[in-house]
């Protein structure tokens, strides 16, 4: 029975379509021996081409496709026209007519976090390099060479006013060799390109860092930015760069805790960490986000404490929390006097959980809190607001307890 190959095109992102072949009736998978109707050959078209060099692609594009149609339906119906040697060499042009930026793009949505933004940076690189026209027939060691220059002498997409640096230049380049490794795995590409391409050597970088007597001094200067201070000193201990120390929340406090000690407390000849190192260095991690805690609730005018299960534990007999920081917090607003705050317009309150090992029980005293029900929220929500602050009128409804003297 006659095979018929049809060209079809699929709508894909960013307003372009993919174009494949149609097989009726179904073929074997070359790989999986299963029955297939399908084969996308890597190519892409707009789907609305806007300049001529969007149309020209177009053109060409469709021509190659049409091409390999061609040759596919008369692989299947006119097998006896081709050698064997023919048909691999057809194979072999088939594969090369493939897109490899449509390729990496792939291996890059595999990734995930960091690595696939590097990846995708990469891309980014090749694409202007190649005018986003890449295909594997066109891939040898001169190209590669060429791509290496270009990222050694290209600006940087973060700023035209800086070169790429030699790092990054080193980072992109490896991800294109471990695409070209990989084409090489699945048998698109017949020479192991990657093992004959030298990557680019990495720029030699001196890292400069503070002694523990540069430390020690910073401890003592002044500092009219106290935020500021306990943030170098952060920065300096941990190895941590400011922009991550920006990004942190009170449940990072476990991941510094286990960099701070297996740069510290580990010992190397017997891999297991020392105790009296280890209690050393998670009181001061603690410590410092105590303190931070006190310092918050003692800069906040008002604060609502969500009695919830997951909180407190309710009984006939006591109040108490499995938490630790949730003790320390109550403990906290027993003592901080209350004051008149400057107000801002926005507030904004961030709630964090931390993981708990062992459940031990602390008693807490809420006496001091008033108690807030559905009720009165809703009754604050409702009351009209157009003269006064919303915190006024909640202190009108619900009057703080009056805190006894011993």
């Amino acid at each position: 029975m006659t095979t018929k190959v049809t060209l079809r095109q699929k709508k894909i992102s960013k307003g372009r379509q993919s174009l494949y072949l149609d097989f009726y009736p179904a073929i074997p998978h070359p790989e999986t021996g299963e029955p297939t109707r399908r084969e996308f050959l890597g190519l892409y078209i707009y789907e609305k081409p806007k300049t001529p060099i969007d149309k020209q692609h177009n053109t060409e594009t469709l021509q190659i496709g049409e091409s390999i149609r061609q040759k596919r339906e008369n692989f299947l119906n006119k097998p006896e026209i081709y050698s064997e040697y023919e048909k691999e060499q057809l194979r072999k042009k088939e594969l090369g007519e493939q897109c490899f930026i449509e390729y990496f793009r792939k291996l890059a949505n595999k990734r995930k976090a960091s690595n696939h933004n590097n990846w995708i940076s990469a891309l980014n690189y090749i694409e202007a390099f190649t005018n986003s026209k890449l295909k594997f027939a066109d891939l040898n060691e001169k190209f590669l060479e060429d791509f290496k220059e270009y990222l050694l002498s290209t600006k940087s997409k973060k700023s035209d006013k800086t070169t790429l640096s030699q790092n990054s230049a080193v980072s992109y380049f490896n991800k294109v060799k471990a695409a070209l490794k990989q084409a090489y795995k699945d048998g698109i590409l017949q020479t192991d390109l990657n093992a004959k391409t030298s990557p680019i050597k990495t720029a030699e970088t001196r890292r400069e860092y503070l002694t523990i007597e540069e430390l020690n001094k910073l401890v003592k200067t002044p500092c009219n930015n106290d935020l500021l201070k306990r943030a170098a000193l952060f920065s300096a201990l941990t190895g941590l760069r400011f922009s991550d120390i920006q990004k942190m929340v009170w449940g990072d406090a476990d991941d510094l805790l286990k960099k701070i000690d297996d740069i510290y407390c580990r010992k190397d000849r017997t891999k297991t960490y020392d105790y009296n190192m280890r209690n050393n260095s998670t009181s001061h991690v603690h410590m410092m986000l105590n303190m931070a805690l006190m310092q918050m609730i003692d800069k906040t005018e008002c604060l609502f404490f969500l009695n919830t299960p997951n909180s407190i534990c309710l009984d006939d007999i006591k109040t108490c929390t499995l938490s630790p920081w949730i003790y320390s917090e109550i403990g906290i607003s027993q003592m901080i006097e209350k004051k008149k705050q400057e107000r801002i317009k926005r507030i904004s309150n961030n709630l964090n959980e931390s993981k708990k090992n062992l459940s031990i029980m602390h008693n807490v005293d809420l006496s001091h809190l008033a108690k807030i029900d559905a009720r009165i929220l809703k009754q604050w929500k409702e009351l009209p607001m157009q003269n006064t602050d919303p915190l006024d009128e909640l202190y009108r409804i619900v009057p703080a307890p009056q805190k006894t003297k011993n």
